[in-house]
């Protein structure tokens, strides 16, 4: 089976999953499809022949329709900046293509629900990419979830923190302008440490959140003497409630001073708790409450453990942020060429999408709100 890839969108994250796939045929022995990668697009000639160049793509645009309408692009990737996916995922999954979208799926809930509506109705599969779901701390994780080592959830404590916004500074850009991004520090970072929470111990059932803008105006240019407000989050804290009683913390923050790429987690139950620390990520924290005296958390060695038919690097071998990535993506290979669900598809980037809407109108309302009932 052949599956060509045409990746709308150049820049760092394009950059990463040209990599991955290139990669792929390397890491995976044997890879259970042909990958060719066939175009790439990007804002600016100069940038598409960059990516066609560096990436080996047999041909370079402008216009994303054009690798949308060529019959041997079998899977589009959507890299593109927050306010260019939706447009771009409908016009695939209406061709029958197989769709890889980058976080947040869309700017809104309701924007995110149509295109949910949409790929229930296409032949194509569905991947958005949460992909620290594939490191292999996490996927011992959820192997332990799944076996009731934690049995009744009591609390759900988690943090994603960044720092790169404290410098007053720095430039306005799309990531700072709701109608461009959908959100701040909430739809930047926040996607990835709620989706490992629902991925973990289910969708919250009720909200109560706040949110904090530090910085209410930038320059428009560095230097620059002209300046735009900021319209979006710079920082938002989360108070949630479980259907079963446990209860749960989210913390985002693009502020948070002396950080770098933090996110942690820590999950307490009934029988055992796990913690996880992504800067340090070669390693699952658990702790068995099952014994009769218990000695602590474990550090339990996860590295680069991947089940087959990942050959590369060697599974005791430390791993690197990229490798997720490499796994996210053969998933989605993976999932086309035996006709199986992706995980997570596009449903789990709703969830997302549910307790995202929900945080916010929570936020302009001081209160508690409740999150969809029907989410699961």
């Amino acid at each position: 089976m052949r599956i060509g890839i045409g990746l709308i969108g150049y820049g760092q994250i394009g950059r990463v999953h040209t990599y991955a796939y290139r990669a792929l045929p390397l890491f995976y022995d044997p890879l259970p499809a042909e990958i060719e990668l066939v175009g790439v697009c990007a804002h600016s000639e100069a940038s598409a022949k960059k990516g066609r160049e560096q990436g080996g793509y047999l041909f370079s645009c402008t216009d994303y329709h054009k690798l949308i309408e060529r019959d041997d692009i079998d899977l589009v990737d959507v890299c593109s900046p927050n306010w260019q996916h939706a447009e771009a995922v409908m016009e695939a999954l209406k061709a029958g293509k197989h769709v890889y979208c980058e976080k947040p799926l869309a700017l809104d809930l309701k924007q995110a629900e149509e295109i949910v509506g949409l790929a229930k109705r296409s032949p194509g599969k569905t991947q958005i990419v949460s992909e620290y779901r594939f490191l292999p701390a996490i996927m011992r994780a959820k192997e332990m979830v799944q076996r009731s080592f934690l049995g009744r959830l009591f609390h759900f404590r988690g943090v994603y923190l960044h720092s790169g916004y404290i410098d007053t500074r720095r430039p306005i850009s799309w990531r700072l302008q709701r109608s461009l991004a959908g959100g701040g520090a909430l739809f930047d970072i926040g996607p990835h440490i709620l989706d490992l929470m629902v991925h973990l111990v289910g969708m919250p059932s009720r909200i109560c959140a706040t949110t904090s803008t530090f910085v209410k105006r930038r320059p428009t240019e560095m230097g620059a003497k002209d300046y735009t407000m900021v319209d979006v989050d710079d920082a938002t804290i989360m108070l949630l409630s479980f259907r079963g009683g446990g209860l749960g913390s989210v913390e985002v923050s693009r502020f948070a001073t002396g950080s770098e790429d933090d996110l942690r987690f820590e999950i307490c139950g009934s029988r055992g708790a796990i913690s996880f620390n992504l800067m340090d990520p070669n390693w699952l924290q658990a702790f068995d409450n099952r014994g009769k005296e218990p000695s602590g958390f474990r550090r339990l060695a996860t590295v680069q453990k991947y089940p087959p038919p990942a050959v590369l690097p060697p599974p005791k071998s430390s791993i690197g942020w990229i490798r997720s990535h490499v796994a996210s993506q053969y998933g989605l290979i993976n999932s086309i060429a035996t006709d199986t669900e992706p995980s997570p598809n596009f449903e789990d980037a709703l969830k997302v999408h549910m307790i995202m809407d929900a945080a916010y109108r929570s936020a302009s309302t001081d209160g508690w709100m409740d999150i969809d009932p029907s989410a699961k």
